[in-house]
């Protein structure tokens, strides 16, 4: 079974920093794509970035371009979220995710899902 633990949520202003964190247990790790999705409460859950199997390729939804930066170091087995100019927008519990083939990118299936870390922007 295939363990993701996430950390690094919490409570920031509007304008702050955060650095989200998700181990894996999985020993295939480096082999596969990984991903942070994000669901706000009443709305459906959110493709936010993602990574490639060595980190040489990335994407990011639009809302986070510039802001956002996801990265992996694979010795590790952790993939991170860098997040920057945080705005109560983006307020949401935040998934790691691990894909099913050597990249994730929007819309592509999960394979499995971390429990989620609840971060919180306020005004």
């Amino acid at each position: 079974q295939v363990q993701l633990v996430e950390s690094g949520g919490g409570l920031v202003q509007a304008g702050g920093s955060l650095r989200l964190s998700c181990a894996v247990s999985r020993h295939t790790f480096r082999t596969y794509g990984m991903g942070w999705f994000r669901q706000a409460p009443g709305k459906e859950r959110e493709f936010v970035a993602g990574i490639n199997w060595s980190g040489s390729s990335t994407s990011y939804a639009d809302s986070v371009k510039g802001r956002f930066t996801i990265f992996r170091d694979n010795a590790k087995k952790t993939v991170y979220l860098q997040m920057h100019s945080l705005n109560p927008e983006d307020t949401a519990v935040y998934f790691c995710a691990v894909g099913r083939t050597s990249n994730l990118k929007g819309g592509d299936t999960v394979a499995y899902w971390g429990q989620g870390t609840q971060v919180t922007v306020s005004s």
